[in-house]
């Protein structure tokens, strides 16, 4: 039975290196909001509000594809942050279209950690998207650690 599996952790805690190491183990597809984002709408994400509005109508174009894939036997692994309770419930609800399993991979690591990583990988300047530190703060602060509670399969990483 194919598998939807989903990423959770906060900024620049290693989720796109994850997904792409889960492609390889699972055979899977992969699709990345950050991708699609950069190449569907460059240099119009200037704010938090770009991102919602911009992500939303992604959202509603590769989910009936989520599904489609999934239902059609393939591995998928989503490159989406599942980091509010809103948007692990939509992704949540991806797996359930297709009855099929999820797994949620949730990233464990501290603030600290995560801002240090950002920076290093803002350095490279190979990252779709730079986040400032004040973006970290901001968009850390809807962060929601997932819970079996919400009907997730949660495995947990700590790298």
């Amino acid at each position: 039975m194919p598998t939807l599996h989903l990423l959770c952790g906060k900024i620049a805690s290693g989720k796109s290196t994850l997904a792409k190491a889960l492609v390889s183990e699972h055979a899977a597809i992969l699709l990345s909001e950050d991708l699609w984002l950069a190449q569907l709408y460059p240099g119009e994400i200037l704010a938090v509000a770009d991102y919602v509005r911009c992500a939303q109508r992604i959202r509603g174009v590769l989910g009936p594809l989520v599904i489609d894939l999934l239902q059609s036997g393939v591995n998928v692994v989503l490159d989406f942050p599942a980091n509010t309770l809103a948007s692990r419930e939509w992704l949540r609800g991806l797996a359930q279209a297709a009855q099929v399993e999820h797994r949620l991979h949730y990233l464990e690591l501290d603030d600290d950690t995560c801002r240090s990583r950002l920076h290093a990988r803002n350095a490279q300047g190979e990252h779709d998207f730079a986040a400032t530190d004040a973006e970290f703060e901001l968009i850390t602060r809807h962060f929601c650690v997932p819970s079996e509670d919400e009907g997730l399969v949660i495995e947990v990483h700590r790298p």
